[in-house]
């Protein structure tokens, strides 16, 4: 039984599967936050430790110029080359107090308590960092940063789409980091 991918569609024998490829996105219209970690640069090599392959532990993230009515912070990092989903949602945190640095190795759970009570939504069905760990071949990881006005209330097992609808109008700066990642 042969599987391949074509335009999108997964090929299964000859029999077509439709899959519904997620699209990248980024935040316009709101003025950008500069988005760095020691870990590695803008578009670099993510080192093992912070992947599936090694300690699965989320990254030190560092804000520079965090706007002065920041309320809390939200992380989305995914997978924007995921060979099937288009995009893989691997992480989403909220209502991070605002601060120009993201701590590393933040523990898993719904809540984190040294955090503020921040929420880990479901991404990569779990709350907590899933790092990256791609099947084959390398892939490009994002870390969405968004500094917003308010605090959430959202439930736990809230997933991206809803987050990103909730966070509308909500937006006070905007900015990501890539890193990545190759099997092996």
């Amino acid at each position: 039984m042969g599987i391949g991918i074509i335009g999108g569609c997964v090929v299964l024998a000859g029999l077509f599967l439709v899959v519904n490829r997620q699209k990248d996105f980024v935040i316009e219209g709101v003025p950008a936050l500069k988005v760095t970690s020691p870990a590695f640069e803008n578009e670099g090599k993510i080192p093992v430790n912070y992947t599936g392959n090694g300690k699965d532990r989320s990254p030190e993230l560092r804000l520079a110029e965090l706007h002065p009515k920041a309320v809390s912070i939200a992380v989305i990092m995914d997978d924007v080359d995921h060979p099937l989903a288009g995009v893989y949602n691997h992480w989403l945190i909220w209502n991070l107090p605002p601060n120009d640095s993201i701590p590393a190795e933040i523990p898993e759970g719904e809540h984190v308590p040294e955090l503020g009570n921040a929420v880990q939504g479901i991404g990569y069905g779990k709350h907590r960092y899933r790092g990256p760990k791609p099947p084959f071949g390398s892939h490009r990881y994002k870390y969405h940063v968004f500094i917003l006005d308010t605090t959430l209330e959202l439930a736990a097992s809230t997933k991206k789409k809803v987050l990103l609808e909730v966070m509308k109008g909500h937006i006070l700066q905007y900015g990501y980091l890539i890193g990545n990642y190759a099997a092996g």
